[in-house]
Formats: structure tokens, sequence, C-alpha cells
């Protein structure tokens, strides 16, 4: 609110419940910027900041408690615990929206909101708009100039503070643990399904219900896919298996991904290939501090890739001409970063003024070089020993006053470290 105009108002709608089939809704999750600003987890709800108003610049709309309902779904806040477990001025029902919001309206010069987000109460916020216009000429005035709330809103959500970064820290935490574990059962014959209800065992059994985004654990050629989610091959010997996993801790992200064999042993192919993406995340890792800006990380990370691909004879040409090739992206089709926080892909400008930003201390993001091989038309050149090999390794990094910190350093992701945990965990089945 101190960023806004005194004659402006802020319209947040919290999230709706989302229909999965029939009568059936998938488990609620609040929309990101509403739990940011109110830490408010229920569906039917909307936050209106108004300030300079002197009867109470905070006001939240939820729902009302209702024994009948309560039995079915489970316990409310309601109107009265809302204020001081919140700590908004005012908490009033849902559904008295439309009697009371035209007034804070009204008056009001400008309305901040991310339109389009939620067409339906776009269409009600637009309607009462036009009801204050129709009364222009008795007085009433009408906003005139809808502003985005997100320039302002993702902005403070971009730099975390202390108290989400410890948040992080335990998400990041518990997704290791979940990576150890997989890597520890992972063995021949399983199906990549079993990897994956073993991250999710170990992410609820530490207090993280949900995954932050669906589980992708791709063995062989399913590696090379981006967004392989269906997780339905077994696993086979002669396999690596790529995991790109994360849990979501009250609302918070992790976004980890590790590669490593099925048979506990990279063969020297696979380690060619795994050793390169190691060092490009090293390198990507070590420019990750305070004055550096976003993308340089992707461009130590492509240099270092470049070279490798240059000295397996996996590309040809002119280093710096390779840099920015298709031959190359065919390879490294993605970038090497993103913000991360609340969102697994967190809000956030990645350029000012057309330029690429600068780290501050706060900034949490993902460190994730991959070079992916398929056994497709566009690798048929390339040595068949490198064909159907698909690695990424991601970290998630918190830039710091000095530098950076790891959050994800727990999971091993040395190519010997990996092969020694695994070769551990096969003996204790045994």
């Amino acid at each position: 609110m101190a960023m806004m105009p005194d004659d402006s108002i802020a319209v947040i709608p919290g999230g709706q419940a989302q229909r999965r089939n029939r009568d059936i809704v998938f488990p609620f999750r609040q929309d990101s910027d509403f739990f940011y600003l109110t830490g408010f987890e229920e569906p039917q709800a909307l936050l209106v900041l108004v300030p300079g108003r002197s009867q109470g610049e905070e006001i939240l709309f939820c729902a009302e408690r209702d024994e009948r309902a309560e039995q079915w779904d489970g316990e409310l806040m309601g109107l009265e615990r809302a204020v001081p477990a919140l700590g908004v001025d005012y908490a009033f029902p849902f559904p008295d929206i439309d009697d009371i919001l035209p007034g804070l309206l009204e008056g009001r010069e400008r309305i901040f909101i991310n339109l389009g987000e939620y067409p339906d109460f776009d269409g009600r916020l637009l309607a009462w708009v036009a009801q204050i216009r129709k009364r222009e000429a008795g007085g009433a005035q009408p906003p005139g100039e809808f502003i985005a709330l997100r320039h302002l809103l993702h902005e403070l959500r971009l730099f975390k503070s202390a108290s989400e970064i410890n948040t992080l820290r335990k998400a990041a935490d518990i997704t290791a643990a979940a990576h150890i574990a997989a890597m520890q059962v992972c063995r021949p014959g399983l199906e990549e399904r079993d990897l994956e209800a073993e991250l999710q065992y170990v992410f609820m059994r530490e207090g993280a219900r949900f995954p932050a985004y669906p589980s992708i654990v791709g063995s062989g050629e399913n590696a090379c896919v981006m967004h392989y989610t269906r997780n339905g091959a077994k696993l086979k010997k002669q396999d690596l298996v790529l995991i790109d996993a994360g849990c979501e801790y009250q609302y918070y992200a992790a976004d980890i991904t590790r590669t490593f064999p099925v048979g506990g042993r990279y063969s020297a192919a696979q380690r060619d290939i795994y050793d390169l993406v190691l060092q490009a995340n090293v390198d990507a890792i070590a420019a990750c501090y305070p004055g550096n800006h976003f993308n340089a990380p992707h461009e130590a990370a492509m240099r270092t890739i470049v070279r490798g691909l240059l000295d397996l004879g996996l590309v040809a040409g002119e280093f710096e001409a390779l840099l920015d090739s298709a031959e190359v992206r065919v390879l490294c089709p993605h970038k090497t970063s993103h913000w991360l926080g609340i969102d697994v892909h967190d809000v956030g400008d990645y350029r000012i003024d057309g330029c690429w930003r600068d780290f501050e201390p706060g900034m949490v993001l993902t460190i994730e070089p991959g070079i992916y091989i398929p056994r497709n038309a566009s690798t048929a050149h390339l040595p068949e020993k490198y064909r159907g090999i698909g690695v990424r390794i991601e970290d998630d990094v918190l830039i710091t006053a000095d530098g950076a910190e790891v959050l994800s350093a727990a999971v091993p992701k040395d190519a010997d470290a990996i092969e020694t945990l695994m070769a551990q965990s096969a003996t204790g089945l045994l």
C-alpha cells in the first residue's frame, strides 16, 4: 500500500475450487498472490486494500462459519477469527461483496488488479464500475484507470524475507531427502512410478503433502522429454533415470533434478555427458552473486557445454558461433534458470528496461543445465553410444550478501558420490 497512491484501491481475488470430475474437486490450493498477502487458505475469499481509508485499510471477504457445512468439509476460520489471525482491519461475508465493494470503489481514481486471471470476477468488477458510472450525473465518481497489480506485488515477492528463506530451506531439505531415498531404492525391474511413489512418501512423511509440480521420473530415452510425467516405463539396468521433483512446503516450492544410473554405475558415454553437465552446473552457480546479471549463469553454463560438446565431437564449428546455434539448441533446448518461491516458476521481472536485471540478496533461482540426445532424426549423425542419453542437474540457489547459498546441496551430484550411495544402498538391500 505504501507504493499505491492514496486515491487508489487494490482488489485481489482468492483462488477458486477446481472441478476434477463430476462432483469431485481437486484439493484446494490458494492463489499465490493472495496467500502471500494474507496467509489465508480457504476458497471464496477477496482482499481489498484501500490506502488512506480512515475506517480501515485492509478488508477481507470470506466464508462465514456454518456448522452444517463444516460437518462435511471441515472447520472454517470465519469472520470473527480472521481479523486477529490475519491482521486485517475488517472481515465481511463473501456474499456481501455486491453490496459493499461498489461503495469502496466509488471515489477511487485507480484500481490495482490483475485482470484476466479470474474472468468471472473481472466481469463482476466491471459491472460494479458501470453501476457507478451510471450515477455520474448525480455526483458519483467512478474509477478511471485499471493498473496491473503484478508490477508492485511481484517485485515484492521476488525478494524473500528471512522467514521465507527458512521455509524454502525446509522445502529443499525435504526434497533432498526424497531424491536420496529414490536413489537408494532404485534397481532394475522397478517402474518409474515406483520412484515417484518413494518421492511422494518422503514428501508427506516430512510434512509436505503435495509436490510443487508433477514429478518427472524419466528413464532411458524418456529423460530426453523435458516435461515427461507418464512415469510408467520399466527401469533397465543400462539406462539413466532423470528425476525432476520438488515438494511444496507451506506453499513454498523446491525444484531439484538429479540423473543417476539405474544399475548403479554410469557407462563411459553416460559419464562423458554427466560430467559435462555437472561442470556446467558448477560454473553457473559460480556466476550467482550480487551485481552479476540474471543471464550470466546461463551464459557460463553454455560456454562450458559448448566446449565439452566440441571436445566430444558432438558438434562442429567455431566456438562463439555455436553458442547460439540451432545445432546446440537441439541438444540444449532450455534456459538454465528461473525464479523460485511460492510458485515453482516464481514471479518477478527478468529484465528491466530491456536489460537483464542484476542479482540482489534475497533472490532465489534454479540452476539447471541439461544435455539431451534423443534417438531421432535430429541426432542420427551422432555416435550411437550417446544417443538416448538425457542428463539434467538442477539446484536451488539463494543470492546472499557475499555470494550464493545452494539450498539443495544435501543431494549428491558428483558421479562418484552417487555411485557410492547407490552401492551402499544395494548392499543394504541384500
